[in-house]
């Protein structure tokens, strides 16, 4: 049964993977910082974009393209917020969603460049397929031969591809769990409480609210660089509002205040999402696919709306905490 498919939830592994990496910047810079960013997603954009176009366009280098996508993000976060951090929450929290459309209409708008709503596969202009692509596959065919002698028929492309992505997602949860219980992160934790008392004492709150900021943008770009290499071809559509509450959902799901809740937040949603899927017995066999899909979006919300119900503060976190928050 295609419910046992072990490649078909080693690919949900990934996608898992790649959220908690995405939604950890949302939590440094939300559940941490108290910085609402509804536009998070165009960090992935930018990221993803950035890299594609270096590749496909100018033949740079996998490694530096990457790392010109990252910078992107970066930017696009200082861009967003010198001008923002110092609005009240509300007024921030509309500013970002203003620039994470912002960011897509361009991407969808600037067809020269991007390829238009065709996405990457159209950057080279009608009648050309683009693909940034190869040297990422040709990456994952090495490890993925070096890993057969261990595992065996185990190892795949998305087998290598959900190692890379949990060990790069252990790496950053390990690097903000040090930066958390640091004096920066308990000035982060001060801001978030009371930022009229940080500001009192002499703190910079607006160069840390920028800090973090830019510290979601890198985190926010990775996904978007992993995400791309792991789905080979995206488009403006890829990068809907939507893809933010995916990752607030993941933080609501573990625990807002808790960071090593992220992944296990990202694995239930991915497990929830993905697993309605398989609703196709009688009588929903009846319902049409497409209204299936539908179907399947109500019954996840459906899960969270009672989850908030019980227990509002997620599955590992702390009632007391959220009250705080």
């Amino acid at each position: 049964m295609e419910i046992f498919n072990l490649s078909f939830w080693t690919f949900v592994g990934v996608i898992a993977g790649i959220y908690t990496i995405f939604a950890l910047g949302l939590y440094v810079q939300d559940a941490l910082t108290g910085l609402p960013n509804f536009g998070h997603v165009a960090f992935m954009a930018l990221a993803a974009y950035a890299m594609a176009i270096l590749i496909v366009r100018w033949q740079v280098s996998l490694l530096l393209a990457a790392g010109a996508g990252l910078l992107m993000a970066v930017a696009f976060g200082i861009l967003l917020g010198v001008p923002s951090l110092r609005l009240r929450a509300d007024y921030l929290a509309i500013v970002t969603v203003a620039g994470g459309e912002m960011v897509r209409y361009f991407v969808l708008n600037l067809q020269d460049l991007t390829g238009g709503a065709l996405g990457s596969i159209g950057m080279l202009g009608p009648g050309n397929l683009a693909q940034y692509n190869t040297g990422w596959d040709n990456f994952l065919t090495s490890i993925t031969a070096a890993l057969a002698p261990i595992f065996g028929s185990l190892a795949s492309r998305d087998f290598a591809m959900f190692l890379i992505v949990w060990g790069t997602a252990l790496v950053v949860m390990l690097a903000l769990w040090l930066m958390v219980r640091s004096p920066w992160g308990r000035l982060l934790r001060s801001i978030r409480e009371d930022e009229a008392a940080a500001e009192a004492l002499g703190k910079n709150v607006f160069g840390y609210k920028l800090q973090v900021l830019m510290l979601g943008g890198i985190l926010g770009g990775l996904a978007g660089l992993l995400l791309a290499w792991e789905i080979g071809v995206f488009s403006p559509d890829d990068y809907q509002p939507t893809i933010t509450f995916y990752a607030y959902l993941i933080l609501i799901l573990g625990g807002t205040t808790r960071l090593w809740a992220v992944p296990a937040g990202a694995v239930l949603f991915g497990v929830l999402y993905s697993g309605t899927r398989f609703l196709n017995f009688f009588p929903l066999s009846l319902i049409d696919s497409g209204e299936r899909a539908y179907l399947r979006l109500m019954i996840v919300g459906l899960l969270l709306i009672v989850l908030m119900a019980v227990r509002p503060q997620g599955l590992f976190g702390n009632r007391k905490e959220l009250l705080l928050k």
